[in-house]
């Protein structure tokens, strides 16, 4: 038996020690209605205007008839997790996996279907550009109707005021509608006034790539103290890996709404970016008979690196990328050519390449023995995506392909919109495969 102080310390050390987030079995479902049959225009929306009142009655009996279906969508199913104070945890996922739907319950904005969600603290979030601004406020006014929204008196918010608006770099538009702002504005302003107010958990979905490369270095020093000097913990959604392993120490995958994989950054980045069973960014085979190839050559490695030769998953647009494979030549007197095919991730060839060309003594007659060669990619060369890169040994006359696996490694190409950006002062997606960076000369001829 417990004295009632003893409960009194155990209870409130037992609340000191628990998880500032705690999710349990959290759902998330959206009924999607179907029509079939019919096009509808804009005289049958004026018509079911004015017949508004059998709008109920229209609707069951369109669904009696099978004219209008509903069905069950789980944006969210069976999320179970935990987050501790102090913790960056990144949650990264294919568009549509769910990961803006699981802010939007952290914050509140939206009730889970199932389940239920314990939060110890007080929560900032940055989900969208301008969400919870009042457009025809202004920045002055929407910083206290923010700190107002968190919880904060007039007077703590007027402690931090300077502070914001210093970060925010808006001091000139300070007093201007914000529905005046553009979207960069909106962004500096509405992570300023999360950042300083100093809430106990910060969602932050994939807003910070609007804003310019300057700003985000400064959001992501804001951050990084946050969570090192004051304890708090942030939840960050983002589609840029680069930035992710940089900030996060954690991370999760969702996968058409389930939790795919929980644990540390790198091993999750890794798995996210090589999807497909068998491919990754280095693979390497014991002895002979497991390697591909003949009694003439095999593999024996193949990795895809940067400019140190060191093994990675992923590259910015502006990073030269090297392919380095070994193999061995079994047999005296035979010519050899390596080469490779890089693909897109769905299997559409971007090129094949040989060293075919290459006047070299080495093409001519081989002895036996280990080879290894390296081809590069230049920087500014693809454009983002996953990509994966197949080797091939073969002999150039008579033709003849001694081993070609199609797809061996898998990387990714990733624009960084931060510091590894190559878009300069566009923000948008460049469509395409190939991003050569081209020489442009624009001269005034008037």
């Amino acid at each position: 038996m417990y004295s009632r102080k003893q409960k009194d310390i155990s209870l409130i050390s037992s609340k000191i020690m628990a998880p500032i987030i705690e999710i349990k079995n959290i759902g998330k479902k959206y009924n999607i209605t179907h029509e079939r049959g019919r096009y509808i225009a804009l005289r049958d929306v004026i018509m079911n205007t004015v017949k508004s009142p059998l709008a109920f009655i229209k609707s069951k009996t369109r669904k009696i008839v099978g004219l209008e279906q509903e069905e069950e969508y789980w944006a969210l199913k069976d999320i179970n997790l935990s987050v501790e104070k102090g913790e960056v945890i990144g949650i990264i996922g294919r568009n549509g996996a769910g990961k803006s739907t699981l802010l939007k319950i952290l914050s509140q904005i939206t009730p889970p279907s199932e389940g239920e969600i314990v939060l110890r603290g007080r929560v900032g979030s940055l989900l969208e550009v301008g969400t919870g601004f009042h457009p025809e406020l202004t920045g002055r006014e929407n910083i206290f109707l923010n700190g107002a929204i968190l919880g904060m008196s007039r007077s703590e918010v007027s402690k931090k005021f300077e502070e914001i608006v210093e970060f925010a770099d808006i001091r000139q538009f300070l007093d201007t509608p914000i529905k005046r702002y553009s979207s960069g504005m909106y962004v500096r302003l509405a992570f300023s006034v999360a950042a300083h107010m100093e809430p106990d958990i910060l969602l932050i979905d994939e807003v910070l790539a609007v804003g310019d490369t300057e700003f985000q270095k400064k959001c992501l020093g804001k951050m990084d103290e946050m969570t090192k000097k004051s304890g708090r913990t942030i939840i960050f959604v983002s589609h840029n890996m680069i930035t992710v392993e940089q900030l996060c120490k954690k991370v999760i995958i969702l996968k058409k709404g389930r939790v795919d994989f929980i644990g540390p950054v790198k091993e999750g980045i890794s798995k996210y970016l090589n999807p497909k069973q068998g491919g990754n960014n280095q693979v390497s085979w014991d002895g002979v008979s497991g390697a591909p190839g003949n009694d003439i050559v095999r593999i024996k490695k193949a990795c895809v690196h940067n400019a140190d030769h060191k093994a990675r998953d992923s590259f910015s647009v502006k990073e030269k990328i090297g392919v380095t494979m070994e193999y061995e030549i079994l047999k005296d007197g035979y010519s050899f050519s390596q080469g490779i095919n890089l693909n897109k991730e769905d299997g559409t060839i971007i090129f094949y390449s040989h060293d075919v060309a290459t006047e070299s003594p080495e093409n001519i007659l081989r002895k036996k023995g280990l080879y290894s060669s390296t081809v590069w990619l230049p920087e500014n060369f693809l454009s983002d995506g996953l990509f994966s890169v197949g080797a091939i040994i073969f002999q150039p006359n008579p033709f003849e392909v001694y081993t070609s696996p199609f797809s061996m490694l898998f990387f990714r190409v990733i624009d960084g919109f931060g510091l590894d950006s190559s878009r300069g002062m566009y923000n948008g997606d460049f469509p395409g495969i190939i991003r050569p960076k081209l020489e442009w000369e624009t001269k005034k001829i008037n």
